[in-house]
Formats: structure tokens, C-alpha cells, sequence
């Protein structure tokens, strides 16, 4: 990993005033994103969502969405939250709806976005009869994998996500694309904008008599627009070369792009313990509180520590969890951990927070802001046994 796309957040946070554990938002870091995602939107006209399966921290939405147009959802409760909490558009997309879903998503979503013509068949009148008008759009997969993790990968073989090509056309031409306003595809993550390129190349090719037939097309999310090293200048010409060939309305719902880089989880040192060298264990979890570690899987990277031996003193760092598994990584430090010592990891707003979990009855982190101007540092929410024991019946 080239650690300078990456970089630091809440560098001036004085790590004695966070309780542990907890995630702390810098909201400098979420503004200078949303400053970059605004540059997009001005030079392509492009609609940008939020995907709130990656972030859904509500109450920084009153600053999100004076650059974000709305969010993307994948269940109803999501929808939801976007609805009574961010305003704006509210899209919709899930692998498979119930009837109980599409009731509430008709109340609260302005697109929704089916997996497959069989879905858009059995709620095409429910829609229709809704006291709203909702747009609906058809997921594609065009078989063009860019994502070398299979867990993350959409368009892997068998992937149960999107409509491929042959069968696209069989019910087009049996009509049953009438009444669909937009194609949607999510093909890519954590990439640059020639993934984008590669896949849209692939996607013209096998769907484009279709695309001049929408108002819209959804490039999905995936789009890694905040990270240094990104080449908007390419995603603003694909962009907009798309919506002149075929002139429809372009958009993207990125989730780790919003909140890349901009939050960290701060978790105390509670014992060291050796076993074929030193094992300092954490008030974190990578189970409960850090799950992508262990399902990526990953090392997230630490305010001042290195890899393994670079730096004099090397631990390996354990959740508190009952999981034999419960490991984060090796570390390596400029002088010995104790306990009681803070340690900070990095890139953690993103995905980590909406994924946290009770497994153990393990406490959730607290959740912060820090606002580096003012030097700020704000509790927004704080849990306890009432969130683990309201969980379970």
C-alpha cells in the first residue's frame, strides 16, 4: 500500500480525550471529499448519491447533502433513514424485494431498482397503483470482472447480481422492458476511473440498443473519485462522452468515497500477554467492531506504527472477543506498548461503523467528531446494554 493516497486523519486529535472505544469523524476530512465529489458534479452535470450501506452516519447529513443529491439504499429501513434524515433523491436496490418491502420502499424511495424481470413483473402494478410516481430501473451485469477479492466482486461467475446480457434481450424483446426508465450496474471496488472505462467499453458493446431507450443509466458505486492518486479528469470525460452518446442523465453512488480517509477508531491497550512473542489485546474487536478485516481480509493501518520489524518493538494486536480468530495484525512501534496506551486506526468510517455488531455482548464504540479548526471534539453517540439486550427477545 502506498501510504501517501492515504492520509492521516485527525492528525491534531489528542488521543487522551477519546473514551475507547470509539469512532471519531473528522469533519475536515469528510469536507475536503465532498469538495472533490462537488468538482465531478460542476463538470459533468453528474448526480451523485450516497450509498448508505457504507455510511450512514445521520448526523453529519445536514452538511452531506449540500453536495450529495440524495442516497442509494438497499433495504427499506435504509430507505428510510434517507428519507426522514437526508431528503433529496432516495434510490433503491436490493437483490430480491418482499411484497412487505416494496409496500414500505413506495412510501419512501423515488427509483427502485430490480434485480430481475421476474421481480419487476410481480410488482410492476403495485408500483403503478402507488400514490407516488416511482421510476424503475433494471440491474445489468455485463460479465466483465474488475475486483479481484470474490467476496466483493459482482460480476463473478454465478454472481446472483444483475441481468446478463442474453437474458436482457429475451425479455426485452418479449416487451417486458416497458415501463423501465433506467439501467443500473455496480461492477467495480476500491478502483480507479480506467475500471470504469474498461467496464463501460464492455457495457456499450452489450447493452447499448438499450441504454438510448432509458433516461437514465446508474454507474454504481465502487469508485474510489477521493483516493490521491485518482484520475477524475478520465471519469469527467466518460462522463461525459456517455451522456452525449446516449443522452440520459448519469449516476453514481460511491460510499467509501464519501467518508474515505476521514475517521478513525480509537481503542486502548487492556493487557499484553506473550506467546511466541507479545500479544497486546484491545478494547476493539476485529469481529465485532472491524468485521472487513477478517472477511476482506485486511491490516488497517495505525497512527505511527509500521509493518511488522520496521520499527524496534513488534506486537500483534487481538480483539477482546471470544474468537480464536479475533486478530487485527502485526504491528511495529517506535517504543514497548502498556497498557492503557491509545492506539488510532485509520480509514474506519467507511463500512466499519455500519457493520459493527454484539457478538460476546462486546460494547460498541461511541461515536465522535472532531473538527480540526476549531479543535473540537464532540460525543454524538454513546451505547450501552439496552442496544445489545434490545437486539434479542
Amino acid at each position: 500500500m502506498d501510504r501517501g493516497l492515504y492520509p492521516i486523519a485527525a492528525p491534531g486529535l489528542d488521543l487522551s480525550r477519546v473514551p475507547t472505544p470509539c469512532f471519531v469523524l473528522d469533519l475536515a476530512a469528510l469536507k475536503r471529499n465532498l469538495d472533490v465529489l462537488k468538482t465531478v458534479q460542476d463538470r459533468t452535470g453528474c448526480l451523485i448519491l450516497l450509498a448508505l450501506k457504507g455510511f450512514a452516519m445521520f448526523s453529519v447529513f445536514p452538511l452531506v447533502r449540500r453536495t450529495l443529491k440524495g442516497v442509494c439504499a438497499s433495504s427499506p429501513h435504509e430507505a428510510i433513514l434517507g428519507k426522514e434524515e437526508f431528503s433529496g433523491e432516495a434510490h433503491a436496490f436490493a437483490a430480491a424485494y418482499s411484497a412487505s418491502d416494496i409496500k414500505r420502499l413506495v412510501t419512501t424511495a423515488d427509483v427502485i431498482v430490480f434485480n430481475s424481470f421476474t421481480q419487476w413483473q410481480r410488482f410492476k402494478q403495485t408500483i403503478a397503483e402507488a400514490e407516488r410516481k416511482i421510476r424503475c430501473g433494471i440491474r445489468i451485469n455485463p460479465a466483465h470482472s474488475e475486483v479481484s477479492y470474490p467476496l466483493y466482486n459482482p460480476c463473478a461467475p454465478r454472481s446472483r447480481l444483475g441481468v446478463r446480457s442474453e437474458t436482457f434481450k429475451k425479455q426485452a424483446e418479449s416487451g417486458l422492458l416497458d415501463g423501465i426508465t433506467g439501467l443500473h450496474f455496480h461492477t467495480l471496488c476500491e478502483k480507479n476511473a480506467d475500471a470504469l472505462e474498461r467496464t463501460l467499453k464492455v457495457i456499450e458493446e452489450k447493452f447499448g440498443e438499450y441504454i438510448s431507450r432509458m433516461t437514465w443509466v446508474n454507474f454504481g458505486g465502487g469508485h474510489l473519485i477521493t483516493r490521491r492518486d485518482y484520475d477524475i479528469d478520465l471519469l469527467c470525460r466518460l462522463i461525459d462522452g456517455f451522456k452525449k452518446r446516449y443522452d440520459v442523465e448519469v449516476y453514481l453512488e460511491p460510499g467509501e468515497a464519501v467518508a474515505l480517509n476521514a475517521g478513525i477508531l480509537v481503542a486502548s491497550v487492556l493487557d499484553i500477554v506473550d506467546n511466541d512473542g507479545p500479544i497486546a489485546i484491545l478494547d476493539t474487536s476485529a469481529t465485532t467492531h472491524m468485521p472487513d478485516v477478517l472477511e476482506m481480509p485486511y491490516r488497517p493501518e495505525i497512527a505511527g506504527a509500521g509493518l511488522p520489524n520496521e520499527k524496534p518493538y513488534t506486537y500483534r494486536l487481538a480483539g477482546l472477543s471470544c474468537l480464536a480468530g479475533d486478530i487485527i495484525g502485526d504491528y511495529s512501534f517506535d517504543k514497548p506498548l502498556a497498557v492503557g496506551d491509545r492506539l488510532a486506526f485509520q480509514d474506519m468510517a467507511h463500512y466499519s461503523m455500519v457493520k459493527t455488531n454484539t457478538f460476546n455482548g462486546i460494547q460498541l464504540p461511541s461515536i465522535a467528531t472532531y473538527d480540526p479548526e476549531s479543535d473540537e471534539f464532540t460525543i454524538i453517540r454513546e451505547f450501552g446494554y439496552a442496544d445489545y439486550k434490545n437486539r434479542l427477545s
